[in-house]
C-alpha cells in the first residue's frame, strides 16, 4: 500500500509541475479585423477578378496542319515484288529488297553471294497450281544491282505468269528471294468466252443499248450511224442465237447473194492495284482477283467512250483516277463489178 501511494503522489507532483509551465507560455495575440477600407478594397479586387472571368476565353493553340508528301517514296522497307500486265505480249515488274535481307545472305553464302547474278526468274504457270517447281517452262533475265523494275516480253498472250527475283549462284543454284503475284495477259483477239448470266432477247438488247449509247435524236454519233445500228440490231447481224453481244459471233444475213461480210471491235480494259483496294470502273464498283487485277469487257461503238477508273486505298487515305478516252470511227465501202 506505501508503494501505491509513493506512486500516486509522484503523479501528482508531475502534473502540478506541468501546470505551471503551461501557465508560463506567452499567450498568441488575437487577430485584429482589417480596417472597412481594407475589406472594401479586398472585396473590389474579387469583384473585379470575376467580372474579367466571365468574358475570359483561353485562347486554343491551332492544330498542325496535316501535310500529305508531295511526292511518293522511294522505298517502303519491305521485301516486295509486283507483276503486272501492260499488253497480251508484255509484263512489268518492280521490287524492293531491304538491306538487312542483302546482309543475310552475305552472311550466309560468303564468297558466292558477291560471284552471284541477281535474275528474274519467269515462270509460266498457266492453268495451274504453281508450287515452285511445275511450271510449264521458265527463263531468267539477269539485273543489275541497283535496278528495281523491268519489262518483260512474255512470248505469248494468254498466259499465267509468276516472277521470282533472286540470286543465280556460280554452282547453278537459284535462291528466291521474294516472289510475285500471278499475271494473267489477256488473249489478243476476241474473246471466245460467253457470259451465259448475261443472255437477253435480241429486242430487249436493243432498247438496252439504245438507253446506253443514245439511238435518240440528240445522239452524238449520227443519224445515219443510229439507222445502220437499228437495222442491225432487229435484222441479227450482232446478235448470235441466244447471246446479245455488240462483240459476238455474227450470224449470216440472208440475202440474194452469198457474199456478206461484218467487221465489229469490242474494248478490253484491265489494270492492277493493291488487293485489299476499292476500285470502281464508270462509277460502278468492281471485284479484283486474289492479285489485284482486273480486266473488263467493253463493247465499242462509234464515237467517243469516257471510262473512269478509280482505287481508293483500304484506308481511305489515298485516291487515284485514271481515265481512258477511246475513239472509234467506222468507214465502210462496197464496190459491185459489173
Amino acid at each position: 500500500m506505501a508503494i501505491i501511494r509513493k506512486i500516486k503522489d509522484k503523479i501528482r507532483e508531475l502534473a502540478k509541475k506541468e501546470i505551471n509551465l503551461k501557465a508560463k507560455l506567452p499567450k498568441p495575440a488575437k487577430k485584429s479585423a482589417p480596417p472597412e477600407e481594407e475589406k472594401r478594397e479586398i472585396m473590389g479586387e474579387r469583384e473585379t477578378m470575376v467580372e474579367k472571368a466571365k468574358f475570359f476565353q483561353p485562347e486554343i493553340a491551332p492544330r498542325p496542319r496535316r501535310e500529305m508528301p508531295t511526292e511518293l517514296p522511294s522505298q517502303y522497307d519491305r521485301d516486295r515484288i509486283v507483276l503486272q500486265v501492260r499488253d497480251p505480249w508484255w509484263l512489268h515488274t518492280y521490287w524492293e529488297v531491304r538491306g538487312q535481307t542483302f546482309d543475310r545472305f552475305k552472311s550466309e553464302l560468303g564468297e558466292s553471294f558477291y560471284r552471284a547474278k541477281r535474275t528474274l526468274r519467269v515462270y509460266d504457270v498457266s492453268q495451274i497450281n504453281f508450287n515452285g517447281s511445275n511450271a510449264h517452262r521458265y527463263f531468267d533475265i539477269f539485273v543489275s544491282e541497283h535496278t528495281n523494275n523491268w519489262y518483260i516480253d512474255a512470248g505469248g498472250s494468254g498466259k499465267s505468269w509468276i516472277v521470282d527475283y533472286g540470286l543465280l549462284l556460280p554452282d547453278g543454284r537459284f535462291i528466291t528471294i521474294v516472289r510475285s503475284n500471278v499475271a494473267h495477259t489477256p488473249i489478243e483477239g476476241p474473246s471466245w468466252i460467253t457470259d451465259e448470266e448475261w443472255m437477253i432477247p435480241e429486242d430487249m438488247f436493243a432498247r438496252l443499248y439504245g438507253m446506253g449509247f443514245g439511238l435518240g435524236q440528240s445522239s452524238p454519233v449520227g443519224k445515219a450511224w443510229q439507222e445502220r445500228v437499228k437495222r442491225a440490231l432487229f435484222s441479227g447481224v450482232f446478235a448470235s442465237p441466244g447471246m446479245a453481244s455488240m462483240a459476238s459471233p455474227v450470224k449470216k444475213v440472208p440475202k440474194e447473194r452469198k457474199f456478206w461480210m461484218v467487221v465489229n471491235c469490242e474494248l478490253i480494259v484491265y489494270g492492277a492495284t493493291e488487293p485489299d483496294a476499292t476500285v470502281t470502273v464508270q462509277d460502278k464498283e468492281i471485284k479484283l482477283r486474289p492479285d489485284g487485277t482486273f480486266s473488263l469487257r467493253f463493247a465499242l461503238p462509234d464515237g467517243k467512250q469516257v471510262i473512269p477508273v478509280k482505287g481508293v486505298s483500304s484506308d481511305k487515305i489515298e485516291e487515284r483516277v485514271i481515265t481512258p478516252i477511246v475513239s472509234r470511227e467506222t468507214k465502210s465501202s462496197i464496190l459491185v463489178k459489173a
